[in-house]
């Protein structure tokens, strides 16, 4: 694995621009005051963190139950030989937000997340059609707000 490396304004970024991200005429410009950069060298650098997967993504996060959509998580038992396969026929699904490989019976883990609460039911019967696994559907039963954030 290659190893990321980044400096202290990289970190103090980092750090700082997970707590919130302004809605302003010019969100960039505006962020970018507060660590003595301009516009364009915030997004190179956000750029650069991304590019280097030091961060797998910039961007807001979204509520889809909120905003008349729904959200499920999903398990399938995938064959090791076709685990890249599969990976790669679920995450063709722009439904598909997160996918996870995890060390049990149940090694694939993912969320879904649709405009309208029947496309889950859609989405599952599309991935079980295209791979021939039977997907898990674990729908929330409670949510809980953690508030998570890692510092670099």
């Amino acid at each position: 694995m290659t190893e990321i490396t980044f400096d202290s304004k990289d970190r103090w970024i980092i750090n700082s621009l997970q707590g919130g991200f302004g809605l302003g005429e010019r969100p960039y410009r505006d962020a970018a005051e507060q660590f003595g950069l301009n516009e364009t060298e915030l997004i190179a650098r956000l750029k650069r963190l991304i590019e280097s997967r030091a961060l797998s993504r910039f961007g807001p996060m979204y509520n889809a139950e909120k905003l008349g959509g729904a959200v499920t998580l999903c398990a399938i038992a995938v064959p090791e030989d076709r685990f890249d396969e599969v990976t790669e026929i679920v995450n063709a699904h722009r439904e598909v937000a997160h996918n996870y490989a995890r060390s049990h019976k149940l090694n694939m883990w993912f969320v879904l997340a649709c405009e309208a609460p029947g496309e889950i039911a859609a989405t599952i019967a599309d991935i079980e059609a295209e791979t021939g696994l039977e997907v898990y559907d674990f729908p929330k039963q409670q949510e809980f707000f953690i508030g998570l954030k890692v510092e670099a």
